[in-house]
């Protein structure tokens, strides 16, 4: 079984689109968390990772989604967006939360609102979660990542950094796939990673796409 793993997408549509216009064949795509929030398509990235609604990507794009949507978890952008709460964000992620909240609508909205915190995906192999498997808020990043932080999943997989890495250990894999649409690990390209179940293999990939659009698009 190959998953394609990504997360923080953060209404980033261009970077999205690239994602998936890049991503090699998949059995199953999974999302752990942040669908919203800083780029200007909140609404289009929902529609996408959600299944259903006018996603503005290319055919070839939507043609790697799943048609009833990608599991997928909360993350702490999605929870301030569903439930009005950008409670400690800075000036630029709380004007996007109000934006995403003026921009979706409100089946949109309840849908963000109604992810878990965890979810077990692919036969319970795999656990996405946003943050930490005990804190969904808790930044952590690859040199932290311990094999006791794996349950009875073979791969666990975390967002919330936008820091791409993973650790192999002899009980499973620790992952971030890296932010698809605002990478913070000095590497500007959306990120995404590959996992391999049967050849025990990951792949950290990147792709360029146009930042100058987004760049352009948010500064209406």
């Amino acid at each position: 079984m190959r998953v394609g793993v990504i997360s923080d997408v953060h209404g980033n549509r261009v970077a999205l689109e690239a994602v998936l216009e890049d991503m090699p064949s998949v059995d199953r795509l999974v999302c752990a968390g942040d669908v919203v929030g800083y780029n200007p398509w909140h609404a289009e990235c929902v529609a996408a990772i959600r299944g259903e609604g006018e996603t503005g990507l290319s055919d070839e794009a939507e043609a790697m989604l799943p048609d009833d949507g990608v599991p997928t978890v909360m993350g702490n952008h999605d929870r301030a967006v569903a439930f009005d709460q950008a409670y400690g964000f800075n000036d630029m992620a709380a004007a996007a939360v109000e934006h995403a909240r003026e921009t979706c609508s409100a089946d949109q909205l309840e849908w963000l609102g109604d992810r878990p915190e965890q979810r077990l995906v692919c036969d319970d192999r795999m656990l996405l979660v946003h943050g930490h498997p005990q804190d969904p808020d808790r930044y952590t990043y690859p040199e932290e990542y311990t094999a006791d932080m794996l349950g009875d999943e073979a791969v666990l997989v975390m967002g919330h950094t936008h820091v791409q890495g993973h650790e192999a250990f002899d009980d499973g894999l620790v992952m971030n796939p890296g932010s698809v649409g605002q990478p913070r690990d000095g590497d500007p390209r959306a990120a995404y990673t590959v996992v391999d179940f049967d050849s025990r293999e990951t792949e950290a990939r990147r792709i360029a796409y146009d930042v100058d659009e987004v760049v352009e698009r948010s500064g209406q």
